[in-house]
């Protein structure tokens, strides 16, 4: 047990250190997230999803088929995040969050799923200064 530990914590650090930064300073106009894919799209009911978990609610951004469901989403992103029109044709899932702040800075996580099944794509780690 003694030995599983530094290795369970080399593996977390490890994955952290493996998700890109992106950094913006505080007051740009916006910052893209990048997030493609080239795999399959479930046919039914297709959902894009992007989350912090140290938020509570951690929705930023939901994609539900062809429109954005926003009604879960974490307040301190209202009204500043976008995706493409054609997001789920393009396979182009890359988050714009305008008008970056200093408490946007964490690691956010892109997924692709449905009502059965859902699969993280990327992580991203925002930095704004």
């Amino acid at each position: 047990m003694k030995m599983l530990l530094p290795l369970l914590l080399l593996v977390l650090v490890s994955q952290h250190a493996l998700a890109p930064v992106v950094e913006v300073y505080e007051g740009e106009k916006s910052i893209l997230l990048p997030c493609k894919y080239s795999g399959f799209i479930p046919e039914e009911n297709p959902t894009v999803l992007w989350t912090r978990n140290d938020l509570n609610p951690k929705s930023v951004h939901l994609r539900r088929e062809e429109t954005d469901d926003l009604k879960g989403q974490n307040q301190h992103y209202r009204g500043r995040t976008s995706m493409r029109p054609d997001a789920l044709d393009s396979s182009d899932f890359s988050l714009t969050l305008r008008k970056p702040q200093m408490t946007d800075s964490g690691n956010y996580t892109c997924s692709i799923g449905n009502e059965r099944q859902e699969r993280k794509l990327t992580d991203i780690q925002l930095h704004v200064k």
